[in-house]
């Protein structure tokens, strides 16, 4: 495979779609639920800051989001979310989603 010259629209595309159901009603939510297990916060506001998009050599994208989110009466954090999209027929998939909220101690 090669790198894919599309991967830019591929990683912003995905980071709508993906937090638009994460961030969404809670119906919507409960498709998650099996790779989250208990998403226990009823609300959930966020702030996308970046968005930064490559090209693996398989094809896929590796997508790098910074940004700020509020979850039900919590403090706003800072986050950091990476994911590794890898190309499946004609769609992809999520191979690696390493999340980090960003709490530091006064």
């Amino acid at each position: 495979m090669s790198l894919n010259p599309q991967f830019q629209q591929i990683g912003e595309t995905f980071v709508k779609q993906y937090y638009a159901i994460f961030d969404g009603e809670r119906d919507g939510r409960e498709k998650l639920v099996n790779f989250y297990h208990n998403l226990t916060f009823t609300k959930i506001a966020r702030a996308i800051t970046t968005v930064d998009c490559q090209p693996t050599f398989d094809g896929g994208v590796l997508i790098n989001i910074l940004g700020q989110l509020k979850m039900d009466e919590d403090p706003v954090h800072g986050f950091s979310q990476t994911f590794v999209l890898k190309p499946m027929s004609d769609s992809f998939f999520i191979q690696h989603d390493s999340f980090r909220l960003v709490i530091h101690n006064h």
